[in-house]
Protein backbone atom coordinates (compact mmCIF):
# COMPACT_ATOMS: atom_id res chain seq x y z
CA UNK A 1 0.00 0.00 0.00
CA UNK A 2 1.30 3.05 -1.31
CA UNK A 3 0.75 5.76 1.49
CA UNK A 4 -0.03 8.34 -0.59
CA UNK A 5 -2.91 6.02 -2.22
CA UNK A 6 -4.42 5.20 0.94
CA UNK A 7 -8.36 5.02 1.65
CA UNK A 8 -9.39 5.54 5.17
CA UNK A 9 -12.46 3.37 5.01
CA UNK A 10 -16.23 4.37 4.29
CA UNK A 11 -19.19 5.58 5.83
CA UNK A 12 -21.97 2.69 6.92
CA UNK A 13 -25.76 2.91 6.92
CA UNK A 14 -27.19 2.00 10.78
CA UNK A 15 -30.19 2.58 11.53
CA UNK A 16 -30.27 6.24 12.30
CA UNK A 17 -27.10 7.75 11.80
CA UNK A 18 -23.66 6.35 9.78
CA UNK A 19 -20.81 4.92 11.78
CA UNK A 20 -17.24 5.16 9.92
CA UNK A 21 -15.68 1.68 9.35
CA UNK A 22 -11.85 1.78 8.66
CA UNK A 23 -9.91 0.12 6.27
CA UNK A 24 -7.69 -2.79 7.53
CA UNK A 25 -4.39 -1.56 8.38
CA UNK A 26 -2.40 -5.06 8.31
CA UNK A 27 -0.48 -4.68 5.16
CA UNK A 28 2.67 -4.23 3.52
CA UNK A 29 3.07 0.00 3.65
CA UNK A 30 5.07 1.90 0.92
CA UNK A 31 6.87 5.26 1.68
CA UNK A 32 6.81 7.12 -1.09
CA UNK A 33 6.70 10.84 -0.04
CA UNK A 34 10.47 12.55 0.07
CA UNK A 35 8.93 14.80 2.64
CA UNK A 36 8.25 11.88 4.96
CA UNK A 37 11.78 9.82 4.36
CA UNK A 38 13.31 13.51 5.27
CA UNK A 39 11.15 13.82 8.54
CA UNK A 40 11.38 9.91 9.29
CA UNK A 41 15.34 10.45 8.58
CA UNK A 42 15.38 13.14 11.55
CA UNK A 43 13.42 12.03 13.94
CA UNK A 44 14.99 8.77 14.11
CA UNK A 45 18.88 10.59 14.23
CA UNK A 46 17.05 12.87 17.32
CA UNK A 47 15.30 9.80 18.93
CA UNK A 48 18.58 8.02 18.65
CA UNK A 49 20.08 10.85 20.39
CA UNK A 50 17.58 10.86 22.99
CA UNK A 51 18.44 7.28 24.30
CA UNK A 52 21.80 7.54 24.09
CA UNK A 53 21.27 10.59 26.53
CA UNK A 54 19.06 8.82 28.94
CA UNK A 55 21.21 6.17 29.40
CA UNK A 56 24.33 8.51 30.37
CA UNK A 57 21.69 10.48 32.98
CA UNK A 58 22.81 9.19 36.22
CA UNK A 59 19.85 7.96 38.56
CA UNK A 60 17.80 8.43 35.47
CA UNK A 61 14.81 6.04 36.94
CA UNK A 62 13.84 9.17 39.36
CA UNK A 63 13.95 11.60 36.60
CA UNK A 64 11.77 9.41 34.32
CA UNK A 65 9.07 9.46 37.17
CA UNK A 66 8.33 13.45 36.60
CA UNK A 67 8.46 12.75 32.50
CA UNK A 68 5.40 10.24 33.74
CA UNK A 69 4.17 13.01 35.81
CA UNK A 70 4.30 15.73 33.05
CA UNK A 71 2.98 12.56 30.47
CA UNK A 72 -0.15 12.05 32.51
CA UNK A 73 -1.10 15.76 33.74
CA UNK A 74 -0.56 16.78 29.62
CA UNK A 75 -2.51 13.85 28.11
CA UNK A 76 -5.40 14.39 30.33
CA UNK A 77 -5.58 17.95 30.10
CA UNK A 78 -6.34 17.56 26.63
CA UNK A 79 -9.21 15.81 27.87
CA UNK A 80 -10.29 18.71 29.98
CA UNK A 81 -8.88 18.01 33.36
CA UNK A 82 -7.24 21.55 35.19
CA UNK A 83 -4.82 20.20 37.13
CA UNK A 84 -0.96 21.31 36.78
CA UNK A 85 2.08 19.29 37.47
CA UNK A 86 2.60 21.27 41.08
CA UNK A 87 -0.54 19.65 42.07
CA UNK A 88 -0.17 16.46 40.67
CA UNK A 89 2.89 15.93 42.52
CA UNK A 90 1.25 16.71 45.87
CA UNK A 91 -0.68 14.77 48.30
CA UNK A 92 -4.54 14.35 47.84
CA UNK A 93 -5.16 15.84 50.92
CA UNK A 94 -2.93 19.11 50.16
CA UNK A 95 -5.00 19.06 47.01
CA UNK A 96 -8.27 21.87 46.82
CA UNK A 97 -11.85 19.93 47.15
CA UNK A 98 -12.92 21.03 43.75
CA UNK A 99 -9.23 19.99 41.97
CA UNK A 100 -9.53 16.01 43.78
CA UNK A 101 -11.16 14.41 40.45
CA UNK A 102 -8.96 15.89 38.32
CA UNK A 103 -5.74 14.88 40.53
CA UNK A 104 -7.40 11.41 41.09
CA UNK A 105 -7.63 11.14 36.75
CA UNK A 106 -4.13 12.08 35.90
CA UNK A 107 -3.66 9.83 38.88
CA UNK A 108 -4.89 7.13 37.33
CA UNK A 109 -3.07 7.70 34.21
CA UNK A 110 0.26 7.53 35.97
CA UNK A 111 -0.51 4.07 37.99
CA UNK A 112 -1.61 2.62 34.04
CA UNK A 113 1.30 3.90 32.81
CA UNK A 114 3.42 2.51 35.53
CA UNK A 115 1.39 -1.07 34.93
CA UNK A 116 1.43 -1.13 31.42
CA UNK A 117 5.59 -0.58 31.54
CA UNK A 118 5.82 -3.50 34.53
CA UNK A 119 3.25 -5.68 32.41
CA UNK A 120 5.06 -5.38 28.97
CA UNK A 121 7.95 -7.77 30.70
CA UNK A 122 5.54 -11.10 30.41
CA UNK A 123 2.58 -9.70 28.63
CA UNK A 124 2.75 -8.70 24.78
CA UNK A 125 0.98 -5.21 23.57
CA UNK A 126 -2.15 -6.14 22.67
CA UNK A 127 -5.81 -5.37 23.51
CA UNK A 128 -5.86 -7.79 26.62
CA UNK A 129 -3.04 -4.79 28.41
CA UNK A 130 -5.14 -1.99 26.67
CA UNK A 131 -8.35 -3.22 28.70
CA UNK A 132 -6.44 -3.57 31.94
CA UNK A 133 -4.60 -0.22 31.07
CA UNK A 134 -8.45 1.01 30.87
CA UNK A 135 -9.77 -0.75 33.79
CA UNK A 136 -6.96 1.69 35.66
CA UNK A 137 -7.89 4.50 33.92
CA UNK A 138 -11.36 4.86 34.85
CA UNK A 139 -11.56 3.47 38.49
CA UNK A 140 -13.29 6.25 40.95
CA UNK A 141 -13.16 8.69 38.19
CA UNK A 142 -16.06 10.41 35.76
CA UNK A 143 -16.20 7.70 33.08
CA UNK A 144 -15.97 4.72 35.75
CA UNK A 145 -19.39 3.76 34.50
CA UNK A 146 -18.91 3.65 31.50
CA UNK A 147 -17.75 -0.36 31.35
CA UNK A 148 -13.74 0.12 33.06
CA UNK A 149 -11.77 -2.56 31.17
CA UNK A 150 -14.17 -3.86 28.26
CA UNK A 151 -14.91 -2.23 24.87
CA UNK A 152 -17.99 -1.22 24.43
CA UNK A 153 -21.26 -2.60 23.26
CA UNK A 154 -23.16 0.00 22.34
CA UNK A 155 -22.51 3.09 19.77
CA UNK A 156 -20.58 6.01 20.70
CA UNK A 157 -19.80 9.27 18.91
CA UNK A 158 -17.17 12.45 19.12
CA UNK A 159 -18.24 16.20 18.99
CA UNK A 160 -21.75 17.15 19.43
CA UNK A 161 -24.74 17.00 22.30
CA UNK A 162 -26.02 13.76 20.63
CA UNK A 163 -25.45 11.43 17.89
CA UNK A 164 -27.83 13.37 15.69
CA UNK A 165 -25.35 16.05 15.26
CA UNK A 166 -22.01 14.43 16.37
CA UNK A 167 -18.79 15.38 14.58
CA UNK A 168 -17.61 11.71 14.06
CA UNK A 169 -19.54 8.56 14.95
CA UNK A 170 -16.66 5.52 15.15
CA UNK A 171 -17.19 2.21 13.95
CA UNK A 172 -20.02 0.34 14.89
CA UNK A 173 -19.46 -2.30 18.07
CA UNK A 174 -19.97 -5.30 16.21
CA UNK A 175 -17.21 -4.28 14.05
CA UNK A 176 -14.38 -4.11 17.58
CA UNK A 177 -13.64 -7.82 16.94
CA UNK A 178 -12.09 -7.71 13.93
CA UNK A 179 -10.33 -4.25 13.52
CA UNK A 180 -8.80 -5.10 17.09
CA UNK A 181 -7.21 -8.45 15.37
CA UNK A 182 -6.11 -6.26 12.57
CA UNK A 183 -4.96 -3.44 14.95
CA UNK A 184 -2.80 -6.34 16.83
CA UNK A 185 -1.45 -8.40 13.84
CA UNK A 186 -0.41 -5.12 12.29
CA UNK A 187 1.58 -4.45 15.51
CA UNK A 188 3.35 -7.74 16.01
CA UNK A 189 3.79 -8.53 12.20
CA UNK A 190 7.43 -8.80 11.98
CA UNK A 191 7.31 -9.54 7.93
CA UNK A 192 6.26 -5.84 7.43
CA UNK A 193 9.01 -4.09 7.07
CA UNK A 194 7.61 -0.18 7.64
CA UNK A 195 9.46 1.68 9.83
CA UNK A 196 8.53 1.58 13.37
CA UNK A 197 7.91 5.13 13.42
CA UNK A 198 5.80 5.22 10.48
CA UNK A 199 4.01 2.15 12.45
CA UNK A 200 3.20 4.16 15.49
CA UNK A 201 1.56 7.00 13.88
CA UNK A 202 -0.95 4.70 12.30
CA UNK A 203 -1.49 2.93 15.15
CA UNK A 204 -2.47 5.85 17.30
CA UNK A 205 -4.31 7.34 14.22
CA UNK A 206 -6.14 3.84 13.86
CA UNK A 207 -7.00 3.45 17.40
CA UNK A 208 -8.52 6.63 17.75
CA UNK A 209 -10.75 6.20 14.77
CA UNK A 210 -11.39 2.78 15.82
CA UNK A 211 -12.27 4.30 19.54
CA UNK A 212 -13.55 0.71 20.76
CA UNK A 213 -14.58 2.31 24.52
CA UNK A 214 -16.96 4.46 25.85
CA UNK A 215 -14.64 6.50 27.79
CA UNK A 216 -10.53 7.46 27.99
CA UNK A 217 -9.53 6.01 24.11
CA UNK A 218 -8.18 9.54 23.80
CA UNK A 219 -5.30 8.87 26.77
CA UNK A 220 -5.23 5.15 26.25
CA UNK A 221 -3.77 5.83 22.26
CA UNK A 222 -1.72 8.39 23.25
CA UNK A 223 -0.44 5.96 25.78
CA UNK A 224 0.00 3.10 22.98
CA UNK A 225 2.49 5.63 21.43
CA UNK A 226 4.94 5.33 24.37
CA UNK A 227 4.13 1.73 25.31
CA UNK A 228 4.87 0.56 21.56
CA UNK A 229 8.40 2.15 21.43
CA UNK A 230 9.19 0.35 24.96
CA UNK A 231 8.03 -2.70 23.69
CA UNK A 232 10.09 -2.74 20.41
CA UNK A 233 13.02 -1.70 22.50
CA UNK A 234 12.87 1.63 20.63
CA UNK A 235 13.80 3.43 23.56
CA UNK A 236 15.16 1.70 26.12
CA UNK A 237 13.75 3.61 29.21
CA UNK A 238 10.33 5.92 28.58
CA UNK A 239 11.35 8.66 27.48
CA UNK A 240 9.64 10.27 24.98
CA UNK A 241 5.93 11.57 25.51
CA UNK A 242 4.23 12.98 22.60
CA UNK A 243 1.20 14.43 25.16
CA UNK A 244 2.92 17.82 25.23
CA UNK A 245 3.19 18.22 21.40
CA UNK A 246 -0.63 17.30 21.13
CA UNK A 247 -1.85 19.98 23.72
CA UNK A 248 0.30 22.64 22.20
CA UNK A 249 -0.94 21.62 18.88
CA UNK A 250 -4.57 20.62 20.17
CA UNK A 251 -6.38 21.58 17.34
CA UNK A 252 -3.76 20.58 14.28
CA UNK A 253 -4.19 17.80 16.45
CA UNK A 254 -7.96 16.78 15.74
CA UNK A 255 -7.65 18.57 12.51
CA UNK A 256 -5.22 15.78 11.30
CA UNK A 257 -6.87 12.98 12.66
CA UNK A 258 -9.76 14.38 11.07
CA UNK A 259 -8.35 14.93 8.01
CA UNK A 260 -7.38 11.20 7.42
CA UNK A 261 -11.02 9.71 7.94
CA UNK A 262 -12.53 12.57 5.32
CA UNK A 263 -9.70 13.01 2.98
CA UNK A 264 -7.59 10.21 3.49
CA UNK A 265 -4.70 11.81 3.80
CA UNK A 266 -2.47 10.08 6.11
CA UNK A 267 0.82 12.37 4.74
CA UNK A 268 -0.55 15.07 6.49
CA UNK A 269 -1.17 13.07 9.52
CA UNK A 270 2.33 11.73 9.01
CA UNK A 271 4.36 14.62 8.58
CA UNK A 272 3.18 16.07 12.08
CA UNK A 273 2.97 13.06 14.01
CA UNK A 274 7.21 13.17 12.95
CA UNK A 275 7.11 16.71 13.52
CA UNK A 276 6.23 15.94 16.85
CA UNK A 277 8.97 13.09 17.59
CA UNK A 278 11.20 15.37 16.50
CA UNK A 279 10.71 18.18 18.88
CA UNK A 280 9.34 16.34 21.71
CA UNK A 281 12.59 14.47 21.69
CA UNK A 282 15.00 17.11 21.40
CA UNK A 283 13.04 18.86 24.71
CA UNK A 284 13.52 15.95 25.88
CA UNK A 285 17.22 16.15 25.93
CA UNK A 286 17.50 19.65 27.01
CA UNK A 287 15.11 18.93 30.08
CA UNK A 288 17.64 16.03 30.84
CA UNK A 289 20.84 18.47 30.03
CA UNK A 290 18.92 21.41 32.12
CA UNK A 291 18.67 18.25 35.12
CA UNK A 292 22.64 17.41 35.27
CA UNK A 293 23.37 21.23 35.48
CA UNK A 294 20.84 21.77 38.57
CA UNK A 295 21.52 18.06 39.81
CA UNK A 296 25.72 19.22 39.95
CA UNK A 297 24.61 22.63 41.08
CA UNK A 298 21.84 21.63 43.99
CA UNK A 299 24.92 18.79 45.68
CA UNK A 300 27.64 21.22 45.09
CA UNK A 301 25.38 24.06 47.38
CA UNK A 302 24.78 21.30 50.16
CA UNK A 303 28.69 20.46 50.49
CA UNK A 304 28.04 23.54 52.85
CA UNK A 305 26.10 21.75 55.31
CA UNK A 306 28.99 20.33 56.49
CA UNK A 307 27.99 16.91 59.04
CA UNK A 308 24.34 17.39 57.83
CA UNK A 309 25.62 16.72 53.82
CA UNK A 310 24.31 12.74 54.22
CA UNK A 311 20.92 13.78 55.02
CA UNK A 312 20.99 16.63 52.95
CA UNK A 313 22.16 13.61 50.11
CA UNK A 314 19.30 11.57 51.29
CA UNK A 315 16.71 14.45 50.89
CA UNK A 316 17.61 15.73 47.30
CA UNK A 317 16.97 12.39 46.03
CA UNK A 318 13.53 12.60 47.81
CA UNK A 319 12.60 15.39 45.58
CA UNK A 320 13.72 14.35 42.18
CA UNK A 321 10.88 12.11 42.56
CA UNK A 322 8.71 14.10 44.84
CA UNK A 323 9.60 17.91 44.21
CA UNK A 324 6.32 18.94 46.39
CA UNK A 325 7.00 18.43 50.16
CA UNK A 326 6.20 18.53 53.15
CA UNK A 327 7.50 17.84 57.23
CA UNK A 328 5.73 15.12 57.34
CA UNK A 329 7.16 13.36 54.56
CA UNK A 330 10.77 14.56 55.16
CA UNK A 331 10.89 12.75 58.82
CA UNK A 332 8.88 9.78 57.54
CA UNK A 333 11.35 9.71 54.25
CA UNK A 334 14.45 10.04 56.48
CA UNK A 335 13.55 8.17 59.90
CA UNK A 336 14.25 11.66 61.78
CA UNK A 337 12.17 13.52 64.24
CA UNK A 338 10.41 16.61 63.37
CA UNK A 339 13.13 19.09 64.97
CA UNK A 340 15.79 17.55 62.87
CA UNK A 341 13.62 17.92 59.64
CA UNK A 342 12.64 21.70 60.51
CA UNK A 343 16.46 22.10 60.74
CA UNK A 344 17.21 20.63 57.31
CA UNK A 345 14.22 21.96 55.64
CA UNK A 346 15.27 25.54 56.61
CA UNK A 347 18.96 24.69 55.56
CA UNK A 348 17.33 24.16 52.04
CA UNK A 349 15.48 27.24 51.92
CA UNK A 350 18.59 29.52 52.51
CA UNK A 351 20.44 27.30 49.36
CA UNK A 352 17.15 28.49 47.34
CA UNK A 353 16.41 24.97 46.85
CA UNK A 354 13.44 24.56 48.43
CA UNK A 355 10.42 27.38 48.47
CA UNK A 356 7.06 27.62 50.95
CA UNK A 357 4.95 28.21 49.48
CA UNK A 358 2.01 28.84 51.22
CA UNK A 359 2.28 31.64 53.14
CA UNK A 360 1.17 29.70 56.28
CA UNK A 361 3.13 29.20 60.11
CA UNK A 362 1.67 25.69 60.52
CA UNK A 363 0.45 22.66 57.73
CA UNK A 364 3.53 24.28 54.99
CA UNK A 365 4.35 22.87 52.13
CA UNK A 366 7.58 23.20 50.16
CA UNK A 367 8.47 23.04 46.49
CA UNK A 368 11.61 22.58 44.87
CA UNK A 369 10.75 25.28 42.53
CA UNK A 370 14.01 25.20 39.36
CA UNK A 371 13.70 21.36 39.00
CA UNK A 372 9.97 21.46 38.77
CA UNK A 373 10.09 24.25 36.82
CA UNK A 374 11.88 22.25 33.94
CA UNK A 375 8.90 20.00 33.49
CA UNK A 376 6.29 23.19 33.07
CA UNK A 377 8.40 24.39 30.22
Amino acid sequence: MQISKFKSGSWKQQYQYKSFSPESINKDWLIDNAEIINLLSKANIKLGELNAFSQLVPDVDFFIKMHINKEATKSSRIEGTQTNIEEVVQKQENIRPEKKDDWQEVHNYINAMNMAIAELEKLPLSGRLLKMIHAILMQGVRGETKTPGEYRRSQNWIGGASINDAVFIPPHFEELPELITDLENFIHNENNKVPDLIKIAILHYQFETIHPFLDGNGRIGRLLITLYLVDKKILVNPTLYLSDFFEKNKELYYDNLTRVRTKSDLIQWLKFFLEGVFQTAQNSIDTFKAIIKLKGKAENDITQLGKKLPLAKQMLFYLYTHPVVDLADVTDTLKINKTTALRLIGDLERLNILHEITGYKRNRIFVFKEYLALFNE
